[in-house]
């Protein structure tokens, strides 16, 4: 359910740009950023610092494209959101915070290479996340790139904890051993 309520400004936009046009899309998608964020306070929640970020790069971006009517700027807002992650990322470890570790560590333990490692890739994917971005909005028409930007966008993250998740197993115990024949006592004799 986090997910789709995640996605809700994505989705709508999708929606709206396919109805609509570009323009739409973008009133639409800076409307259900807004209303994704009012949800979120009015229910007493905190809202976390990438949903204001979120609202923040969608006002401007998504202002700019429909005060100017120029849709490159909506084309570079996932990048900035997507790079400005990545730093965030990489600039924590190198300030010795680990923010995926932070998130995630409850109910796992990894060592703290792979924590590293972790929060690392996590980093570089969300870098190369807005390269991709851009390089298919200036390769592509609009349509391809709305189209990307929802299901390419999704399918990249859900290949990506895919990955992480069979990278991580290594690291997690076994549930489904058995202590081996040697370690088990042999049972009193009568």
């Amino acid at each position: 359910m986090k997910l789709l309520f995640d996605l809700f400004p994505v989705i709508l936009f999708f929606v709206a740009f396919k109805f609509q046009g570009i323009y739409a899309a973008t009133a639409v998608a800076i409307a259900a950023t807004i209303v994704q964020v009012g949800y979120v306070l009015a229910r007493g929640r905190k809202v976390s610092n990438m949903q204001w970020t979120s609202l923040v790069i969608i006002v401007l971006f998504g202002g700019a494209t429909l005060l100017l009517r120029d849709e490159t700027f909506i084309k570079w807002k996932p990048s900035v959101l997507y790079w400005l992650a990545g730093s965030v990322f990489l600039g924590g470890l190198a300030v010795g915070k680990n923010l995926v570790k932070a998130v995630m560590s409850e109910g796992i333990e990894l060592p703290a290479h792979a924590w590293t490692k972790l929060c690392v890739a996590w980093g570089v994917f969300f870098l190369f996340k807005g390269t991709l971005n851009l390089w298919v909005a200036y390769t592509f028409d609009t349509d391809t790139w709305v189209n990307f930007k929802l299901f390419g966008g999704m399918g990249l993250m859900f290949a990506f904890v895919i990955a992480q998740a069979f990278w991580m197993s290594k690291y997690l115990p076994d549930d489904d051993a058995k202590p081996s024949p040697a370690a088990t006592p042999d049972p009193p004799k009568p």
